[in-house]
């Protein structure tokens, strides 16, 4: 099983990124799709999650109207877009997949990209 995440990048705050996750190996479509991210020196964080069909997301407070989760399973595919970032917003972006309880705890996912950066620069 792989994870593949991609698309970050430096921007400056207010700018915007499209991060994508190719899954390999499993069939998506089984199984809730996350995003978490981690700051240095800090504790990994829920961002978003999607259902197995797309037609149920959750976000974190703090990203609520400026994030946005989607998937695709014909590719196996879920992205996440990210407008109007801020400094706080920096970290690594990692792309889970699982079918554990609890949307927004890492320990319901039981497979994990290997990350993409996303810095902000004010």
């Amino acid at each position: 099983v792989q994870l593949q995440a991609s698309g970050g990048g430096l921007v400056q705050a207010g700018g915007s990124l499209r991060l994508s996750c190719v899954a390999s190996g499993l069939i998506s479509s089984l199984y809730r799709m996350g995003w978490f991210r981690q700051a240095p020196g800090k504790e990994r964080e829920f961002v978003a999650a999607i259902n197995r069909s797309g037609d149920d997301t959750d976000y974190a407070e703090s990203v609520k109207g400026r994030f946005t989760i989607s998937r695709d399973n014909a590719k196996n595919t879920v992205t996440l877009q990210v407008n109007s970032l801020k400094g706080d917003d920096t970290g690594i972006y990692y792309c889970a997949a699982g079918r554990g309880r609890g949307v927004p705890s890492p320990s319901a996912y039981s497979y994990w990209g290997q990350g993409t950066q996303v810095t902000v620069s004010s």
